[in-house]
C-alpha cells in the first residue's frame, strides 16, 4: 500500500445561512502511518471535518492535503480514501464477497486479482467462512468488519472512519476496538477516526485531536492530554469519571471554593483573580481532620475493583441537592466511607490543574 500523510491548512467549512463556521481555520498535521481519533461533543465539527477531507462536504477556506497532493478540489473517487461509515452501508441483496470487492469490480480490476485481495482480507478480518453469505445473515460486529473489509481491498492512502462502531452493544465495542486498532497497527495506513465517545478515543488513537464549535482545542498523545490538558474544556471533557471542576476567587492560602480554601502557591495562579481548580478524582486521598478541606458524602459507588465517592464541599449540601455534587473521589473499593459521612480530602502533590476561569487557559 502506498501511503501519506495528511495536513489540514487553516481548512473552514461555513454552512450557508449559519451564524459560525462548522469548522474553523483547523491547522492539523496527521503522520504517515498515523492513528489520529477526532473526538468532542456532539456538533463539534469532527464528522465535517473528515467529510472535508473525504471530499463529502466542500472546503470554503483554506486547503486540505493528502501526502504532498493538494486535493480540496478534487472528488473524492480522486482522493485514494476508504471510508467506513456508522452504518456501514453494504448492499443486501451482495454476497459478503461481492460486497467487499464491489467498488474493485466497478474500477474494471481483473476477476482474479479481485478475488485475492477479497480472501487476504477475509482472512485477516476472519471472514472467510461468511464470504458467500449475504449481509442480513450476519450480527452487527461481523457486518462491521465486512465494512472494514471493503476499505481494505482498496489499498487506499488513508482510511476514514465516522463512528463505526456506535452501532455494536457496549461489550462488542471494547472488542472490536482493539480489534480495529491492532488492524491499523499491522496494515500500517493513516486513519483518521471520529468518536464521541472519549473512552474510545483514548485508547485507540496514537494522537487525539480535541474539538469544540468547530475550534481544534489540543491535539497530542493520550497521555498529554490526560496530564495536562492545555485547558477546562478539554480538562472536563477527557477522563471518566470526569475530572472535577470547580471556580474559586484566589484569597490567602489558596483558592476559596465556597467555604473550603485550595492550597495553591501564589506564583501558580499569576494575575488571576477568578480561578478554575481541577483535580481527577484519583487525584484526592482521604486525610485526617487538619488535613485539606472537608466534604459530606452524598452517594457511594462500588464498582469492585474500584469505589467511587459522590460528596459536597462542607457547607453546600443544600445547594448540591439542586445542581449535582461538588466532587467525585475514586477511594480503596474495601475502605468507603458512608452516606452522610464528613471526610476530608487533600489534592496529591503536583497533581492540581488550574484554568482562568475567563479564558480557560491554563496557568499551571
Amino acid at each position: 500500500m502506498t501511503m501519506a500523510g495528511v495536513r489540514f491548512d487553516r481548512a473552514s467549512r461555513i454552512y450557508p445561512k449559519s451564524d459560525r463556521p462548522a469548522v474553523d481555520q483547523l491547522d492539523l498535521d496527521i503522520g504517515d502511518g498515523e492513528f489520529l481519533v477526532l473526538v468532542g461533543p456532539s456538533g463539534c465539527g469532527k464528522s465535517t471535518s473528515l467529510r472535508m477531507l473525504a471530499g463529502l462536504e466542500e472546503v470554503d477556506d483554506g486547503a486540505v492535503f493528502i501526502g504532498d497532493r493538494d486535493v480540496t478540489a478534487l472528488p473524492p473517487k480522486d482522493r485514494d480514501i476508504a471510508m467506513v461509515f456508522q452504518n456501514y452501508a453494504l448492499y443486501p441483496h451482495m454476497s459478503v464477497g461481492e460486497n467487499m470487492g464491489f467498488a474493485l469490480k466497478i474500477a474494471g480490476m481483473d476477476k482474479r486479482e479481485i478475488r485475492e485481495r477479497v480472501r487476504d482480507a477475509a482472512t485477516i478480518l476472519d471472514l472467510e467462512p461468511y464470504l458467500d453469505r449475504k449481509p442480513k445473515q450476519l450480527s452487527g460486529g461481523q457486518r462491521q468488519r465486512v465494512a472494514m473489509g471493503r476499505a481494505i481491498v482498496r489499498k487506499p492512502q488513508v482510511f476514514l472512519m465516522d463512528e463505526p462502531l456506535s452501532n455494536l452493544d457496549a461489550k462488542l465495542r471494547v472488542s472490536t476496538r482493539t480489534q480495529i486498532a491492532s488492524l491499523q497497527k499491522r496494515l500500517g495506513v493513516t486513519t483518521v477516526y471520529v468518536t464521541h465517545d472519549q473512552v474510545e478515543a483514548m485508547t485507540m488513537g496514537d494522537r487525539v485531536a480535541v474539538l469544540k464549535d468547530g475550534v481544534l482545542q489540543q491535539c497530542d498523545t493520550p497521555r498529554v492530554l490526560y496530564d495536562r490538558p492545555g485547558n477546562a474544556f478539554v480538562a472536563g471533557f477527557i477522563g471518566s469519571p470526569a475530572m472535577n471542576l470547580a471556580e474559586g476567587r484566589v484569597a490567602d492560602g489558596g483558592i476559596q471554593i465556597g467555604p473550603a480554601t485550595i492550597p495553591v502557591a501564589r506564583q501558580d495562579v499569576g494575575d488571576s483573580v477568578e480561578v478554575t481548580v481541577g483535580f481527577r478524582p484519583e487525584s484526592l486521598e482521604l486525610g485526617g481532620p487538619d488535613d485539606g478541606f472537608a466534604a459530606v458524602v452524598a452517594v457511594v459507588e462500588e464498582l469492585g475493583s474500584d469505589a467511587y465517592v459522590y460528596a459536597s464541599f462542607a457547607g453546600r449540601e443544600s445547594a448540591a441537592i439542586t445542581q449535582g455534587h461538588d466532587l467525585v473521589v475514586r477511594v480503596d473499593p474495601r475502605q468507603t466511607p458512608r452516606p452522610g459521612d464528613t471526610v476530608h480530602l487533600r489534592v496529591r502533590a503536583g497533581e492540581l490543574h488550574l484554568f482562568d476561569t475567563a479564558t480557560g487557559a491554563r496557568l499551571n
